[in-house]
């Protein structure tokens, strides 16, 4: 190999049962809330899914992703109660019916499941980072890439990942002591499962359906479809 040349790998498809195992993965996530049973994480079942997540696509392969891992009863009560006064908040922004329907939810899981995780993104990773120098939110949609790896190996674990978007952040990062600079990313609720819904929980209970497939999908300009 000379200088400069990089090894290559193959890139075929995968086998019949590890494809299936993929989608299936995709197809069967769920966002958990009230299903998380007590039992610990196995410190290499975690270790797999930071591991997952931390081989994510990056621009530039900066890397700006933290997991700030949350364990303590005290720490958790705290988001917990921030989660709270927001939640309350939010139920008033909605009409009557869909408040009444708002207020039955269960929209978080911070106090059940053994663990929560906060997701972060270091914006100042890497300087001046290739790839990032004409869309300066790339760093961001890179950590999405994190949330979403850690979230499907979960799923293949056996574990669930709830994510809690309800809080005001200044609030969450003065009880995590995050600093400026470090964007808040992702709050994860993450434990064992035993059973979870067979389809979106906010679909099963009338919140929204899934909208159909072809009325996404547009052909070579905004809002032209196919014939």
């Amino acid at each position: 190999m000379s200088d400069g040349e990089v090894e290559l790998t193959a890139a075929g498809p995968f086998g019949d049962a590890d494809r299936a195992a993929v989608y299936r993965a995709i197809a069967t996530r769920r966002d958990i809330r009230s299903e998380f049973l007590p039992d610990p994480i196995d410190p290499a079942a975690l270790a797999r899914l930071l591991d997952a997540a931390h081989h994510a696509p990056s621009v530039g392969f900066m890397q700006p992703w933290n997991f700030l891992l949350l364990r303590s009863i005290e720490t958790r009560a705290r988001v917990h109660a921030a989660f709270v006064r927001a939640n309350a908040e939010a139920a008033d922004l909605f009409g009557d019916a869909k408040q009444a329907l708002y207020r039955q939810l269960k929209l978080e899981g911070i106090l059940k499941a053994p663990l929560n995780i906060c997701v972060t993104c270091d914006r100042a990773r890497g300087g001046t980072v290739l790839g990032r120098t004409h869309n300066a939110e790339m760093d961001l949609y890179s950590t999405v890439c994190a949330v979403q790896n850690l979230w499907l190996a979960a799923r293949a674990e056996g574990i669930g990942v709830g994510w809690v978007s309800i809080y005001h952040e200044p609030e969450l990062r003065k009880i995590l002591e995050i600093p400026a600079g470090i964007a808040i990313v992702a709050y994860l609720c993450v434990g064992h499962v035993a059973r979870q819904h067979a389809e979106p929980e906010l679909a099963a209970k009338g919140w929204r359906q899934r909208l159909p497939l072809e009325d996404l999908v547009f052909e070579e300009r905004w809002g032209q479809r196919q014939g």
